[in-house]
């Protein structure tokens, strides 16, 4: 059990690290309405950040959320910023304005995501949860890591991740599932969830040196918006709910997306996990045994860095 207790709300996280969460700015991608990067954004929001930048492909979502936000907060700032992880030709233009702010980025949340969705590529012909999932925040997070190396030894980048990188390592010799001729959509999102993990991993053997902390989680099986487009049927292919419509056994405890939140915030902010930087985390606490071997190991992680420079067309050194 973490020092927060079983399954505790993110408010009540968030709480305990008020100080940790006080004049930081963070940056949180896929801030839909619902999601969890909203609920974080509201939550962080509360205890005086300096700036929650709200980063998102739909501008009218953003100002929802943004609304959200200042309706428990009315006097934080808050930003918004267009980004379609589906195009990297958009990503180099979001990174670009990052860039230009006179502000360093203290957190990054790389939480925008799809799952399980039909086969569909990316703008550049990458099969979309792979994609959007690791690629597109790949590029990004490279693309603005001046302004976080900026924010000196407090940075940190995590990675949404989830139990889902259990049902597939990646595939590095059909990574595109043949074009689509193949394609399975939970061996595809398990494979873009390993991808978030093995980034972590990758960024600290990168830039762990320079003060940077990285992070990946799992933050517990729940209904969002993330989900909405799966039937049941869906979810009883991958053993989470019964012909009832029930969760399993497999599926652990389903929580709340309060509870859900909760392991961000431990990940972005609790001062306690910085010795086990590039660690994974489920339950509001570090628990590597959890990821499966082939998401934490080195050379995986130094494999896929090579491929998403690749496909990116951009070498990142550090």
């Amino acid at each position: 059990m973490s020092r927060f207790g079983e399954t505790p709300a993110a408010e009540e996280v968030a709480q305990a690290l008020s100080d940790e969460i006080h004049g930081k700015i963070v940056l949180i991608t896929g801030v839909s309405p619902g999601s969890l990067g909203a609920e974080a954004a509201r939550v962080i929001s509360l205890h005086h950040p300096r700036l929650p930048i709200l980063a998102g492909r739909s501008i009218p979502k953003l100002r929802t959320t943004e609304t959200d936000v200042k309706a428990v907060s009315p006097s934080v700032n808050t930003r918004l910023l267009e980004l379609d992880l589906g195009s990297q030709e958009q990503i180099r233009k979001a990174a670009a304005e990052v860039n230009g702010y006179e502000e360093s980025i203290d957190v990054l949340y790389n939480n925008a995501g799809i799952m399980a969705a039909p086969y569909a590529t990316t703008k550049e012909g990458l099969e979309s949860q792979f994609g959007t999932n690791h690629i597109g925040h790949f590029l990004f997070t490279n693309l603005i890591m001046p302004r976080i190396l900026a924010a000196g030894k407090v940075a940190r980048i995590v990675n949404i991740s989830s139990w889902g990188h259990n049902m597939q390592r990646f595939r590095f010799d059909d990574y595109g599932f043949q074009n689509g001729a193949s394609y399975e959509k939970w061996k595809a999102y398990g494979q873009a969830k390993t991808a978030n993990i093995l980034f972590s991993v990758g960024l600290v053997e990168k830039l762990g040196r320079k003060g940077v902390l990285s992070f990946s989680l799992h933050p517990g099986t729940i209904r969002t918006n993330l989900g909405a487009h799966l039937e049941k049927d869906d979810m009883m292919a991958i053993g989470l709910v019964d012909e009832a419509g029930n969760p399993t056994a497999l599926s652990g405890e389903w929580v709340n997306i309060q509870q859900g939140t909760a392991t961000h915030i431990v990940a972005g902010f609790d001062p306690s996990i910085t010795e086990q930087n590039g660690g994974y985390l489920e339950k509001c606490k570090v628990d590597n045994d959890a990821a499966q071997p082939y998401a934490k190991d080195k050379t995986e992680a130094t494999k896929l860095w090579a491929l998403s420079e690749e496909l990116v067309g951009q070498k990142f050194e550090y």
